[in-house]
């Protein structure tokens, strides 16, 4: 079904401000610029906040992403308490899919475990880069995380021959779900530049480890062929599921009349997807970090209120901010 809906918003997110972006640090760090795609791990005391950074460009002016982590006070979200002096996760070996970085990434427990599934990047020279999933796991409560394998657990195939990523991992009935983004063509635009071109889909498992595709896109296009969707977060609630992902168009996207916008589909079996921008309410600042594009949202439950975790402006060049839901009596009505 596509988006021909006018509706009166029922989600409803009320900003509590920026979280982070490692320029305004005030001490020595590795992080140079970018806080993207954070993802949370819940715990006693705290709330920890996966999301990926760079340090400064290299000689060549290109960036390596590396997987971070800052800690939130439970009690009070907007208090920071701690942010890691190190990434947890190494680059990948010289040739391997994820030698050039580790962007999206995603989080859940497995047990004792945290396991973070994540999009490495590697380098091309007909396109600017590939990219596939991997998966690292943790044993020490998510400080280091060390991947299962030198490659992808979920790899390019005849159907999806590129760029595989922005993972949201979720686990309903002791079934692995993991929604990506496939690539569906790489576009050469006029002035010379190569842009690619991705749908959501999804991926179901017994292990986590291996995957069975779906094999089609889910979500209809709002903004036509040339739409481009990334980082599904999917929440069960009142008997349905309920995706919150980024959406936007092929050209000015790194503006404020381009730029990435949150969208909304509902489902029955998390299959078919009924999407309906019109029900979230959740708007550019008129200034400021996120007054281009927010995008990359995680949705996340924490003491009787929901919240979501975006990135801002450049898709995360300015850091990443927090919101609450103000109607928690929207989940019913979806």
């Amino acid at each position: 079904m596509t988006d021909t809906h006018q509706t009166t918003p029922r989600f409803i997110w009320r900003k509590m401000g920026k979280v982070f972006d490692p320029k305004d640090l005030t001490t020595e760090s590795w992080m140079h610029e970018f806080a993207q795609s954070p993802a949370t791990v819940i715990f006693d005391d705290f709330v920890r906040v996966y999301f990926c950074s760079r340090p400064a460009p290299g000689p060549d002016g290109q960036y390596l992403s590396y997987i971070s982590y800052l800690d939130l006070d439970r009690r009070d979200l907007t208090k920071r308490l701690r942010v890691c002096e190190q990434p947890v996760l190494e680059l990948g070996a010289f040739g391997t899919f994820d030698e050039f970085g580790t962007y999206p990434v995603s989080v859940i427990r497995d047990g004792g475990d945290i396991r973070a599934y994540y999009a490495g990047w590697t380098r091309c020279e007909s396109v600017p880069f590939n990219a596939a999933v991997g998966l690292a796991i943790s044993t020490d409560q998510g400080e280091t995380f060390t991947r299962l394998g030198k490659g992808p657990v979920l790899p390019f195939s005849p159907d999806e021959p590129f760029l595989l990523g922005s993972p949201r991992i979720r686990k309903f009935a002791d079934v692995w779900h993991l929604w990506y983004v496939a690539g569906r063509e790489w576009r050469k635009m006029d002035d010379g530049r190569t842009e690619p071109i991705y749908k959501i889909r999804t991926a179901t498992s017994a292990d986590g480890i291996v995957w069975d595709k779906l094999g089609k896109s889910l979500i209809p296009d709002k903004l036509g062929l040339d739409e481009c969707q990334a980082c599904p977060d999917v929440i069960y609630r009142n008997g349905r599921y309920h995706m919150f992902f980024s959406y936007r168009g092929l050209h000015n996207y790194k503006e404020r009349s381009g730029g990435y916008r949150i969208g909304y589909a509902v489902s029955d079996d998390m299959i078919t997807w009924d999407r309906n921008d019109d029900m979230v309410d959740i708007r550019l600042s008129q200034t400021g970090w996120d007054s281009e594009m927010i995008n990359y949202p995680h949705v996340f439950d924490l003491d009787g209120a929901t919240y979501m975790l975006f990135q801002g402006n450049g898709m995360g060049r300015e850091g990443f901010g927090l919101a609450v839901l103000e109607n928690d009596d929207a989940w019913g009505q979806a």
